[in-house]
């Protein structure tokens, strides 16, 4: 069996994440990202569920997600996965997008999975330079070459429909938000939105890809995300996201997230120290 190897990096220069999985034989379940993600498929075939709709990737196949696409991946065959990818926060897109097309709209992938030898190209180069801790400006050039390609061709601006319950739903949704590390109830959830709680599980997962607990599992992750990388130990941050343990903690943050919590705060204890 080919020896796992995961690693991540934080570009302190771009301001992004670089992932690597080798090896990977991992399913992902349903879950979504509050930023964004463009992702490389090297080695391997996965069956790829995002937005209920179901693609067969491919090596060369490249990956575009929204923040909010809920998606879940699992293996295909018997060849492992070997997969790169670069995560991207809404705030840096922001200023992205303003660099390459002179306004500051968040931009929407259109589709989700596309080939394309170009952006391949830009993408190999970029991730390995932002891995190998280069300080020239053609990591740089690479990343806005990058974006102003798949912009041009896979966005669109980001105007979703919208929903009758957007109301109800973006209440419930501040709610988790502001009380994501309390034991809720789904009566609570119903309350906020006024409605039944047939009609709340029915509405929220046709509108956000997700059941209204996956949505807190979500929420939960992605604080104790930045709590890691600010430093707290990964009992801390268990203990101020509302998990009940810390294995109940390192269980859902690995199948998330794809590292455990130790290995990723390992990565912002090194550049601290």
């Amino acid at each position: 069996m080919k020896k796992e190897i995961r690693t991540v990096v934080f570009d302190d220069e771009l301001k992004i994440e670089a992932y690597r999985f080798e090896g990977i034989s991992q399913p992902f379940p349903n879950h979504f990202h509050d930023y964004y993600v463009i992702g490389l498929i090297e080695k391997g075939h996965r069956s790829l569920l995002c937005k209920n709709q179901t693609y067969m990737t491919v090596p060369g196949n490249i990956m575009l997600l929204n923040p909010g696409d809920s998606h879940s991946c699992t293996q295909q065959g018997d060849e492992f996965l070997d997969y790169m990818g670069l995560n991207i926060s809404k705030e840096i897109m922001s200023g992205l997008t303003f660099e390459v097309s002179g306004t500051k709209t968040l931009p929407h992938f259109s589709t989700n999975v596309i080939f394309d030898d170009e952006a391949s190209c830009y993408l190999r180069v970029l991730h390995s330079m932002i891995t190998e801790g280069s300080y020239e400006f053609a990591k740089e050039e690479n990343l806005l070459l990058l974006l102003s390609l798949l912009l041009r061709k896979y966005a669109m601006s980001f105007e979703a429909p919208v929903s009758e319950y957007k109301r109800e739903i973006d209440a419930v949704c501040s709610f988790m938000e502001e009380h994501f590390a309390e034991r809720i109830s789904l009566e609570q959830l119903c309350q906020c939105a006024c409605t039944s709680k047939s009609t709340l599980l029915r509405v929220f997962t046709r509108e956000k890809g997700v059941t209204p607990y996956r949505y807190l599992e979500n929420l939960r992750i992605g604080k104790a995300k930045k709590l890691l990388e600010q430093g707290f130990t990964p009992a801390e941050a268990a203990l101020q996201t509302g998990f009940s343990d810390q294995s109940h903690f390192t269980n859902y943050f690995s199948n998330f997230i794809g590292l455990t919590p130790g290995a990723y705060s390992e990565i912002f204890l090194k550049k601290r120290g």
